[in-house]
């Protein structure tokens, strides 16, 4: 309520802590940072989006009504036994306590059911409806403080007969206009909650739509680098082609010109034997040397081919770098439409110590159907949060440590593992006859 709708962009890591989140006796009972649980209630609170104030003020009180000690008023009496006892008063009726156990009353006598509520001095008495029905007595500390039980009486009295009685036409009328206007607000807070959405979902394109094409300009500037890679290797290899056939042409001429050389000697070998060996030493070792500038020409004419060869792959990789290119620029030209258009919206005094209060006598056993009619529709509209609520529960189980827990904690325990809460303990107490409570009462 406080912080509004949840925002991740607002509602950082760290915005609750200068909060009182949970009770001291809570947080020391379990071994669980800040952090940790402010990390829970995160949680909880993002998945509440969407929801109204005044829907988020009725689900928190209708969750807190169920509490054992929510809106129980605990008071010492003794009974006429001289027992110490206490007595809690709520919205359901009166409820008597053992001292140290507030959450499991040992009777309760509900509103229906008392008939006139009245004290002197320090002495209380309750009046039950049934006219064969005893009525019982209980004494308290002080007088002031049997003042307090009678006004808190009276007001809770009063507020659930007027909770159940029949609304008037006007009452009827003001609760229609209100539900059509709570219908009026849903159908507005849908539809801005649909615009919101229709922008979030433009705005994740709209970021899709920039990230797609930045990974494209990337796949561009990529195939760009290879296209002038392929250029200059294709440059090179052209180059060392050139060099290696201009080679290749040397050396063929200068074995021709070894040939004629050779030729020449032979024909002048004539000229004497010394002659002859010189020349036939010579012949030999211009043959040599023509053999070696033969093979020496044919291993150049075959790198020439080599190189004409990877000259052609060159070439060939070019082209396909610049094809790919030109699609990817197509592409991009295809697929970066225009980004969408942001303009989407977005109290009672006395002076006497005698006092008495009667009750009306109405018919209770029809308007007390009404309560519980609201409690199962109640318990049914809100099954997902009961669900998410037990499995926090589950959750942090585990990091409870038992050796700090309170007798109440221990108590509460023990009522859940029972399957007993706050209404189940309520409507098994007052199955017995008010006569028998009474009874009961006197007994502790």
């Amino acid at each position: 309520l406080q912080y509004g709708e949840y925002d991740p962009n607002v509602h950082k890591p760290g915005f609750l802590a200068e909060e009182e989140l949970l009770p001291k006796r809570v947080i020391h009972l379990y071994q669980m940072t800040a952090e940790m649980w402010e990390e829970r209630i995160t949680a909880c609170y993002a998945e509440h989006r969407g929801r109204t104030r005044e829907d988020a003020e009725v689900e928190y009180l209708k969750i807190a009504q169920d509490l054992d000690m929510y809106g129980v008023n605990y008071f010492l009496i003794r009974n006429k036994k001289g027992t110490d006892l206490l007595l809690g008063v709520d919205a359901l009726g009166l409820h008597i306590y053992e001292p140290d156990n507030r959450l499991t009353p040992k009777c309760s006598f509900p509103w229906n059911e008392i008939r006139n509520i009245s004290y002197s001095d320090k002495e209380f008495t309750i009046r039950p409806l049934g006219k064969k029905t005893n009525v019982f007595k209980f004494n308290s500390s002080r007088l002031r403080v049997n003042k307090l039980i009678l006004q808190l009486c009276i007001g809770n009295h009063d507020l659930f007969i007027r909770r159940r009685r029949v609304d008037s036409l006007e009452v009827q009328q003001m609760k229609s206009q209100a539900r059509e206007e709570r219908a009026r607000k849903q159908v507005e807070r849908q539809r801005l909650q649909r615009e919101k959405q229709l922008r979030e979902e433009a705005e994740r394109a709209r970021d899709e739509l920039k990230r797609r094409l930045i990974q494209l300009q990337d796949e561009a500037h990529m195939a760009n680098d290879a296209l002038l890679r392929s250029e200059q290797t294709a440059d090179l290899l052209a180059e060392k082609a050139q060099i290696a056939e201009e080679e290749a042409k040397l050396l063929a001429q200068k074995a021709a010109e070894a040939e004629t050389e050779m030729q020449r000697i032979k024909v002048t070998a004539i000229r004497g034997q010394e002659e002859r060996r010189l020349m036939e030493q010579k012949m030999l070792e211009a043959e040599m040397l023509a053999l070696k500038m033969a093979d020496e020409s044919e291993r150049r004419a075959r790198e020439a081919e080599q190189l004409r060869q990877d000259l052609q792959e060159a070439k060939e990789s070019e082209r396909r770098a610049k094809h790919k290119l030109l699609e990817i620029t197509n592409r991009a030209v295809y697929a970066s439409p225009g980004l969408p258009s942001d303009s989407m919206p977005p109290d009672l005094s006395f002076s006497r110590e005698n006092l008495s209060f009667d009750f009306k006598d109405t018919d209770m056993k029809r308007l007390s159907m009404e309560i519980e009619k609201e409690k199962v529709e109640y318990m049914e509209k809100s099954k997902h949060l009961q669900e998410q609520l037990n499995e926090l529960k589950t959750e942090i189980e585990s990091l409870k440590m038992k050796e700090r827990e309170t007798p109440l904690d221990v108590i509460h325990n023990q009522n859940a593992e029972q399957g007993t809460s706050k209404h189940s303990n309520f409507k098994k107490l007052t199955l017995q006859s008010t006569k028998t409570r009474v009874a009961f009462f006197e007994e502790l």
